[in-house]
């Protein structure tokens, strides 16, 4: 994370700086606490106050990556680093992090405080990624998974899925008509999950424009997402000197309650589930679960508009950029090893036919184990996130011979676990072979609730509750795009593998790709 300016880094290290003599005393003068909360902790690098936060605030967990592999290596598979009072500890160990979010789960299902910022987004942790770890989210995730996520639930967003693939199709054949056959893929991804996400939200085939007026907001706040950690130091000095980008994320928050709170009113209005069918323009929806949701241990209350914009939000950021993220990097494969296209094109041709037009279904797909495989290497390989929401203990418990004290919070290597030389055999090379028979990958449980061989979707009692649909998305659409275009490099093109961090992380070079319908050449 970069700050907004280099006047307004100027000014917090100004202002910091004249704290720094007295920290610098007080921890000399008052030391009996904090090194009896430093005793039994992994061990990490030294925290000097006032200093380590500024050099931590202009860094991204992404860009942190290579000092946590020096810190693996240093320190050992379990480590500390100090932010703030409270300390983070990173887990880079596949052992370990089954030990704690299976074995341990209980104990590191919590989550930390969330800054001012993130507050305002989520409504004060009401949400399912950020709420404590108790009855209210256990409420709010059993409704997800058994309102909008179960199988039942699932099968009848078919013709919604095929409305979106239609969608996807005619964008891309529209760009490369406009451009000698070459596209440039993550915008049509992008603008196609985010078509089948606002439907399962709220239950309505909206126009172009409101769709692209909700995605405008969502990428708003997600971008200011990423900011706001900001806030996270000093909060009372960093909102003052930042506070055009806290201005900036009241205004994106109001502006997304502008065009949420009128679908959810409308939706309650409307909400006879009788005649809510899948006739492909009305469906069952998330936001049909939400108004159905009492708060049993706040006097059967209902949710407050402003919760369910906020769990609206997360559903939707939950289902796009992941899943987009991941399609672009499948794709990118596919075009980079072309002989991983033709063996998965002779999977569709033997399992459905070759013929274009016509979708796989998802009932299809259960007859593609290759695909499957080409789908886990590249969650494997690219992993939407390098790391998990970050966990937090609800009591003192030991990991590895090391104290993790109640309240830090914990943080589990999610890439470097995938990309272990211990379990996957030239872990960054792209070979869906290792996940068929006989290859490292056979019976790998993505879940980890055997062991942690990889963990895209997290482990143990916070694994992302989309872990199924994702995969049906992943699989369908990757399928139906290899069986109706041939995808290719553009000539004297490379297809580049270099990542940067947004809200997932994605293709530093978005990929472009010329294509070609198979019917012209099949």
């Amino acid at each position: 994370m970069k700050l907004p300016s280099n006047d307004d880094f100027a000014f917090l290290l100004l202002t910091l700086s004249l704290c720094l003599a007295a920290s610098f005393l007080l921890s000399v003068l008052w030391p009996t606490s904090s090194r009896k909360e430093r005793k039994g902790l992994p061990p990490g690098p030294l925290y000097i106050p006032v200093l380590t936060p500024i050099f931590w605030l202009r860094r991204s967990l992404f860009d942190i990556e290579p000092i946590l592999r020096r810190f693996r290596v240093e320190y050992g598979p379990v480590f500390t680093i100090r932010l703030t009072k409270r300390p983070a500890i990173f887990i880079a160990d596949r052992g370990l992090a089954h030990d704690a979010l299976v074995h341990s789960g209980a104990t590191f299902a919590d989550r930390p405080s969330d800054n001012q910022a993130s507050r305002l987004i989520n409504s004060n942790q009401h949400n399912i990624s950020s709420a404590t770890y108790g009855p209210f989210w256990r409420l709010l995730r059993r409704n997800l998974t058994s309102g909008i996520m179960h199988p039942s639930r699932v099968r009848l967003f078919g013709n919604s899925r095929r409305w979106v693939l239609d969608i996807l199709f005619s964008r891309l054949r529209s760009r490369a008509e406009a451009d000698g056959g070459v596209v440039v893929v993550m915008e049509s991804f992008q603008y196609a999950m985010f078509c089948l996400l606002v439907l399962m939200c709220f239950g309505e085939k909206l126009d172009e424009k409101a769709i692209e007026d909700i995605e405008a907001v969502h990428r708003s706040l997600s971008a200011s997402v990423v900011k706001s950690n900001v806030f996270s130091f000093f909060p009372k000095i960093t909102k003052i000197v930042f506070r055009k980008l806290w201005k900036n994320i009241v205004a994106i928050r109001r502006r997304q309650e502008e065009l949420f709170i009128p679908l959810i009113r409308a939706r309650r209005k409307s909400n006879n589930q009788q005649q809510q069918q899948e006739d492909g323009s009305s469906v069952y929806s998330y936001v049909d679960s939400l108004l159905a949701v009492r708060l049993d241990e706040d006097n059967g209350r209902e949710l407050t508009e402003a919760e369910m914009v906020s769990l609206c939000s997360e559903f939707l950021t939950g289902g796009t950029d992941t899943t987009a993220t991941a399609l672009q990097w499948i794709m990118a494969h596919l075009v980079r090893e072309q002989h991983v296209q033709q063996k998965l094109f002779d999977e569709i041709k033997a399992a459905v036919g070759g013929a274009p037009g016509e979708e796989i279904s998802e009932e299809d797909v259960q007859r593609m184990p290759y695909l499957k495989a080409v789908i886990l290497e590249g969650l494997r390989r690219h992993p939407p996130g390098h790391f998990v929401v970050p966990h937090t203990v609800s009591k003192d418990v030991t990991l590895n011979g090391h104290l993790i004290p109640k309240g830090a919070m914990v943080n589990f290597t999610v890439a470097e676990m995938g990309w272990d030389e211990k379990v996957w055999v030239s872990p960054m090379e792209f070979r869906p072979e290792r996940f068929m028979a006989g290859g490292e990958g056979e019976d790998v449980d993505i879940t980890g609730s055997r062991e942690i061989k990889m963990m895209p979707f997290g482990v143990g009692r916070r694994i992302c509750p989309g872990l199924g649909i994702a995969m049906l998305h992943l699989q369908y659409f990757v399928a139906n795009l290899v069986r109706e275009f041939e995808w290719k490099p553009v000539e004297g093109e490379e297809v580049d593998l270099s990542e940067k961090e947004e809200l997932t992380i994605m293709m530093k070079y978005p990929l472009r790709a010329r294509i070609t319908p198979r019917m012209a050449t099949n």
